[in-house]
């Protein structure tokens, strides 16, 4: 994604969804702030771990949260993360000749948990784990190599760490800590922020 950068990575197991970002905004190569958050809850079971232009994230993110609040309000029974995926899609979608410079990893659980991802113009790709954001090649290498769609929700976790740090380690508009959203399947979700492995 050319613009600004940043490491973002989901992973989904039998216990959960885990999504994590690391915390630096950069402008061009000016560092701007050290404590970016680019983790989101929507909801009380979805979230979202965006890579991009920090303020496109914030009016997604905030776009989508009163979205699914009015449905579940109005309709009184709750979105199914496929739908609220969907949801976001059609926002994106709807910004495609000014598009929204943001790639996101979506995740939540209603019958069993879910990863989707979208890039800026609203493509929607369900998967198992993925990375996004400049540093996501070298996310990717280690989740190729450690996923295993057995591995427990702390295990995901670890690995969800290890590989934003593994991308921070390389890529120079990532870094200064992480934030992880963990969302337990039929739990409740925690957000913790972290300090960078080395």
């Amino acid at each position: 994604m050319a613009g600004p950068g940043a490491t973002a990575v989901g992973i989904k197991v039998k216990d959960g969804v885990v999504l994590a970002a690391e915390k630096r905004m950069t402008y061009g190569g000016f560092i701007m702030s050290k404590a970016a958050r680019k983790v989101f809850r929507v909801g009380e079971r979805m979230g979202m771990a965006c890579a991009g232009l920090y303020a496109d994230m914030q009016a997604i993110a905030r776009a989508l949260e009163n979205e699914v609040r009015y449905y579940e309000l109005s309709n009184k029974r709750r979105m199914k993360v496929r739908s609220a995926a969907r949801l976001l899609g059609l926002i994106l979608y709807s910004n495609k000749l000014f598009p929204l410079l943001t790639e996101t990893v979506f995740g939540g659980y209603d019958d069993e948990p879910r990863i989707f991802v979208l890039d800026p113009v609203g493509s929607v790709v369900e998967e198992s784990y993925s990375a996004v954001g400049t540093g996501a090649p070298l996310a990717m290498a280690l989740l190729d190599k450690e996923y295993n769609e057995g591995m427990s929700l702390e295990e995901a976790e670890k690995l969800a760490v290890e590989s934003i740090t593994v991308a921070t380690s390389r890529d120079s508009l990532s870094g200064d800590g992480i934030d992880v959203l963990v969302i337990p399947f039929k739990g409740t979700p925690q957000v913790k922020s972290l300090p960078l492995l080395r």
